[in-house]
């Protein structure tokens, strides 16, 4: 087992083709349930064969996933994904519109799936046994950083998260959603509020 997490910072065609509501959630299946086949992949997504193979194939061409050969697999194509995470700068797309366009629809999409998962632990967590329901949660903090104090921090989280995703699951582990988001307040002497 590799000491990091596979990771792919997205170029900016990659991010363009990953801006997409199928293929981000078909990136996600395949990172978070391991390989499919389009079939599989179309009826968890509610979606047909078609879609799901023209998608793969885009996804491929950037280079986000791959055919995996199985042995006795027939003419069914598998599928995986070719790393763990996702990451950009934005800076990284001045000067092409699409691909930050590609940034923005993706951060928001992050920030709404956040929203979905939260809303549906609200609604279950009464259910859940005590251990589940205190193990984890949401806190937020106002700290006051500059901008390669916010770099650091954000690595460090990094490195957190890389060591915990390591670690052999112990009984009765179940997969749990991670959102690490460091957002500097807007600067009303730049022009910007909220």
């Amino acid at each position: 087992m590799a000491d990091e997490l596979s990771q792919v910072h997205l170029t900016g065609r990659q991010i363009r083709v990953l801006a997409h509501p199928l293929r981000i959630r078909m990136l996600g299946r395949l990172r978070g349930e391991g390989p499919m086949t389009a079939t599989q992949l179309a009826e968890m997504l509610n979606t047909n064969t078609g879609a799901t193979s023209y998608h793969l194939r885009q996804l491929a061409e950037a280079g986000l996933v791959e055919e995996e050969t199985r042995a006795g697999g027939g003419k069914q194509r598998w599928w995986r994904a070719v790393h763990e995470m996702s990451s950009w700068q934005r800076s990284n797309y001045t000067g092409d519109p699409d691909a930050t366009a590609a940034a923005v629809w993706l951060e928001t999409f992050q920030v709404n799936r956040f929203v979905e998962l939260a809303e549906a632990w609200q609604h279950g967590v009464s259910a859940e046994p005590e251990e589940w329901r205190d193990s984890g949660g949401v806190s937020d903090y106002l700290l006051h950083l500059n901008a390669a104090q916010v770099r650091e921090l954000m690595d460090a989280i990094e490195v957190t998260v890389e060591r915990f995703a390591r670690v052999e699951p112990g009984p009765g582990a179940r997969p749990v959603n991670l959102y690490a988001a460091a957002l500097p307040k807007p600067d009303p002497a730049r022009g910007s509020t909220s």
